[in-house]
């Protein structure tokens, strides 16, 4: 019925003209509406998915050829090098990464089965504790094998049952079993550890691997210091995350003897065929992927004993069939380079086949350990059901004071000190050249052009028209428009261009103000808005293996508003201002007008923040604003020094989100 009236007024305007004018002006806005809201789909979200996947295929660099087992040992110690030392630890306090293990002993439990558990708290970082349990065998002969076990995301951290099982099966032959706690887990299940906050370390210029890293690294120190252990003969395993974390911290630290890596991994074949699988932002930090990928993690474990086991129906990620290819199969030339081919092994999980380290994946892991550390086969499970413990039994309690991962990044910000902005027009110019070589850097910004403007599909409203655009860019991505015009404005009338966060869709009034105001109106999504996000529940997958990739959202969403700006220029469109609804919208319309500050003569935005540190502060959701949480941007610029770059074109802030 609404439908049919919006369409009735229409036909009485179009009748009646001018005489209709006054109350054409009071419809107008729900015509507006209505025509954003049932704009044909201009670009469908799996062509945008695809084009992301086709875009990223092109970046990611292949498996390097296998050589010689010299010239890859070399090249190994040059990849842990820059993985370490330029992405890793990007933003890190040397004195930081260099620190000892510190771990204290709160509590032992005597089981009184032959191994006891030491309760332990360690440092991460100053000011940032973690927790572990210590599984040892009651009685040593000499020095033993240690294994750092690594959980995943379980809510009930190292208390889950499989991850005891295991534990107290290596300690009862005579191994030392190190379960480290995880951030958001267990003990360290505080809301402010939850992962997506790493991203917030990102923005205050900290790569979030470090956190994680260091965090996993500790265990391997702490084990390689005890005196009964013995540190030619460390291992590591863990499940899902803690399988990732099993092959990062192998692949990185040569001290990891033996390596069993369960459903942890993927590669950049498996990932970007099933996004979902690289959830989390440690997975994908920023540039961890950009010359590498997991398949090299593995190979930089050769000729060292590394076992893979992945589950043919996994009911989180990495399923075996469709990782096997890329992990194992293609890796495997490289132990075979040292005479090692059978020191990667492969196993495949059928029962239960799901997201597990139960009994035959634990078997697998004990054998596997048990022949390289030189000791009696292992080929079954010790029985220990009646030893399993509640949470509450191995609970360690972390001081009330303990910072979380926000709480590192909110301290890391309140040392950034941005300089001041030169008053004085010599010093000013140059201050501008410096810092916008730097922004173009932050945000890894590369310059795209309009190839086509496609005509999708076209309608009437009241007392105007639209036209939907789908902007194909040099890159192979692109941006959807909906083009709105009076129906009587002149060929050359200034334009509009409009951003909302929520897309197109939710711009009605800000297009309807702009229309009635004389403007043409250009209500545009850019990449990750509205009708340009890929098919996926969650973009923000996308967004973090772009950011892996070393690209940048913030940087390919200016790139795109800058080339669409430049394509009404040559459309004889003298005058461009843009309209920004949104903290994101805002922040990519003050990069785009840094970068290039005659881009548009006006920016208007509403609902921004006054600074970047709104984001700390809020706290903003990572998944809400992912193209915001760019690695340095807020340890080198604020939302003042933008504008100050883009201070040849007015601009006006009409409001503000909440503090």
């Amino acid at each position: 019925m609404k439908t049919l009236w919006v369409g009735a007024l229409v036909c009485l305007g179009v009748i009646f003209g001018a005489e209709c004018q006054g109350m054409g002006q009071t419809t107008m806005l729900p015509s507006v509406i209505e025509t954003l809201r049932n704009a044909n789909s201009v670009q469908p979200a799996s062509m945008t998915q695809f084009q992301l996947e086709q875009y990223l295929m092109a970046h990611f660099p292949p498996l390097p050829s296998t050589s010689t087992p010299q010239e890859w040992t070399a090249h190994e110690a040059k990849l842990r090098a820059h993985i370490l030392n330029d992405i890793a630890f990007h933003g890190w306090p040397q004195a930081w990464t260099n620190l000892p293990p510190r771990f204290e002993q709160v509590g032992v439990i005597v089981s009184g089965h032959g191994y006891r558990i030491r309760k332990l708290r360690y440092e991460i970082v100053p000011g940032f504790m973690s927790t572990a349990l210590l599984y040892e065998p009651e009685s040593k002969s000499g020095r033993v094998p240690a294994i750092l076990n690594l959980i995943g995301h379980e809510p009930e951290g190292t208390a889950v049952e499989y991850e005891q099982k295991r534990c107290i099966n290596f300690a009862k032959r005579g191994i030392v079993a190190l379960n480290l706690g995880w951030m958001e887990f267990g003990d360290m299940s505080q809301p402010e550890n939850a992962h997506d906050y790493a991203a917030d370390l990102d923005l205050v210029g900290s790569n979030a691997l470090g956190l994680f890293y260091l965090a996993m690294r500790r265990g391997l120190d702490y084990l390689a210091t005890l005196p009964d252990v013995d540190p030619l003969r460390i291992g590591a395993t863990g499940l899902s995350g803690g399988g990732w974390q099993a092959v990062v911290l192998s692949a990185l630290d040569p001290r990891v003897a033996v390596s069993v890596e369960v459903a942890g991994i993927g590669s950049r074949e498996s990932n970007l065929t099933n996004p979902k699988d690289t959830y989390e932002i440690e997975q994908d930090a920023p540039d961890l992927m950009r010359a590498f990928d997991y398949p090299e993690f593995v190979a930089m474990r050769a000729p060292r004993p590394t076992m893979l086991i992945h589950n043919v129906v996994d009911s989180c990620c990495f399923r075996a069939p469709l990782v096997k290819p890329y992990i194992y199969d293609n890796v495997k030339p490289f132990f075979a380079m040292y005479g090692a081919a059978d020191d990667l092994a492969w196993h495949e999980n059928f029962v239960p086949g799901v997201h597990n380290y139960q009994l035959d994946n634990r078997i697998q892991a004990y054998r596997f350990f048990t022949e390289h550390f030189h000791m009696p086969a292992a080929n079954d499970e010790l029985f220990s059901d009646a030893e399993i413990r509640t949470p509450e039994q191995l609970a360690i309690q972390v001081p009330a004071s303990n910072l979380t991962i926000l709480g590192l990044a909110r301290s890391f910000a309140e040392q950034i000190h941005h300089e001041s902005i030169p008053v004085e027009s010599a010093g000013r110019e140059h201050w501008m050249h410096d810092k916008r070589e730097q922004l173009q850097d932050v945000v890894r910004f590369h310059p795209v052009r309009v190839v086509r403007a496609l005509r999708m599909a076209n309608s009437k409203g009241m007392d105007f028209q639209s036209l939907s655009y789908r902007f194909d860019l040099s890159n192979g991505l692109s941006a959807t428009g909906i083009w709105l015009k009076q129906d009587h404005s002149p060929e050359d009338e200034s334009v509009t261009i409009v951003l909302n966060d929520d897309g197109y869709q939710a711009a009605g009034q800000e297009v309807f103000d702009n229309l009635t105001s004389g403007h043409d109106v250009l209500a545009l999504d850019l990449l990750f808005t509205g009708a340009a996000r890929p098919d996926v529940p969650d973009s923000s997958d996308w967004e973090v293996l772009l950011d892996s990739s070393g690209d940048r959202c913030l940087g390919l969403e200016a790139a795109q508003l800058l080339s669409i700006a430049q394509w009404l220029r040559s459309g004889q469109h003298e005058t461009i201002e843009v309209r920004t609804t949104g903290i994101r919208s805002q922040v990519i319309a003050l990069v785009a007008a840094a970068l290039d500050p005659g881009a548009f003569d006006t920016l208007t935005t509403a609902d921004g923040m006054h600074s970047l540190a709104y984001l700390l502060i809020k706290p903003v959701p990572f998944r809400a604003a992912a193209d915001l949480f760019c690695l340095d941007l807020y340890k080198d610029f604020d939302i003042d020094t933008l504008s100050a770059l883009a201070s040849q074109l007015k601009i006006t802030e009409l409001s503000f989100v909440k503090q």
